[in-house]
């Protein structure tokens, strides 16, 4: 595929210095779990049950918050959590009933109802170093995934594609640590990050799936984090989180800043918009060594108040129809 680049606008993330910040005195985002999560990441709406899912990828824990409902077993937050065999990477939505989950380099088949994991398919057997990372299902029902060197030191990994029939397809190389993606509502545009270098890409989709036009969307500076997780609104906008910047960003759909809300832990991993209007969002954080003493709430999952959103909302969550 070509790679083009442009220019971020006016001075890019280097403007985050001066960016409008929506949160104002009593406008914070609000602790929805207890602190410490190693690396809570990947939060996932699941309409059908009224329920957050998000995972602690070195805690090995897939966690849950009721919506709306109480869960059985939950703890104080209203929080409940399975213990998983290995590094739970990711979860979303299965279109037949259940789940889809990413563990160390396999990709299980999940119920909770009684719990169960059923192992599909191993991607990168070979690259012990590697495991999977971030995953979100398009509009069209297959699912991305990508993958990250875990010494964190070799571009060995790379970006994938897993279509309904479960066939497997590599879309673009070569990786240090993939994050994302993100697809906006007809699923014909792809954001995704290469997060070691600081890079938020785009891409053009096309029904079938191949990529094309790759260029950069944004650069992220010294001083701002590195881009994790992405989610894209109802209103086109981008949403971005910094890992080790505190904050999550919008981004409008020609890469300028919209605004900027900060976060209480500087290690934010990923948002999604929830709840039945799709009005709410909550970001995931982690608690990786080493967490600085004032950074107490490292590791927590927040809510963000409905005020910071600027009345933006969410896209309908993505099915993998496999």
């Amino acid at each position: 595929m070509t790679l083009t680049r442009r220019t971020a606008i006016g001075a890019g993330l280097a403007a985050l210095a001066t960016a409008p910040f929506a949160a104002t005195a009593g406008e914070v985002p609000v602790p929805r779990s207890k602190s410490g999560a190693i690396l809570g990441e990947g939060p996932l709406w699941s309409e059908r049950d009224s329920t957050l899912y998000w995972v602690d990828i070195r805690g090995k824990k897939l966690n849950a918050l009721g919506i709306g409902v109480t869960l059985e077993g939950a703890d104080s937050f209203g929080v409940k959590s399975w213990d998983m065999p290995d590094l739970i990477d990711w979860i979303v939505l299965r279109k037949s009933g259940g789940f889809l989950v990413g563990i160390l380099r396999t990709v299980h088949a999940l119920t909770l109802d009684p719990f169960k994991l059923t192992p599909l398919f191993e991607i990168e057997a070979e690259q012990t170093d590697n495991r999977l990372n971030d995953a979100k299902v398009d509009p069209h029902g297959r699912l991305w995934t990508g993958t990250m060197h875990m010494p964190f030191n070799k571009k060995t990994a790379a970006l994938y594609r897993i279509d309904p029939d479960l066939s497997l397809h590599k879309v673009d190389a070569p990786y240090l640590c993939t994050n994302g993606p993100g697809f906006n509502a007809d699923g014909t545009r792809m954001y995704h990050n290469e997060t070691s270098e600081g890079i938020s890409y785009q891409f053009d989709v096309a029904p079938d799936g191949s990529l094309s036009n790759k260029r950069v969307f944004m650069k992220f500076g010294k001083g701002e984090g590195l881009p994790d997780g992405v989610t894209v609104d109802a209103q086109n906008g981008i949403w971005i989180s910094h890992y080790n910047g505190g904050r999550v960003t919008r981004f409008n759909a020609d890469g300028s800043i919209d605004f900027v809300i900060p976060i209480p832990a500087k290690q934010s991993t990923s948002m999604t918009f929830a709840g039945p209007n799709l009005d709410r969002m909550f970001v995931t954080t982690a608690a990786q060594p080493p967490v600085d003493a004032d950074d107490p709430q490292a590791g927590t999952l927040f809510e963000v108040p409905k005020a910071l959103l600027r009345g933006h909302t969410g896209l309908p969550t993505g099915q993998f129809a496999g």
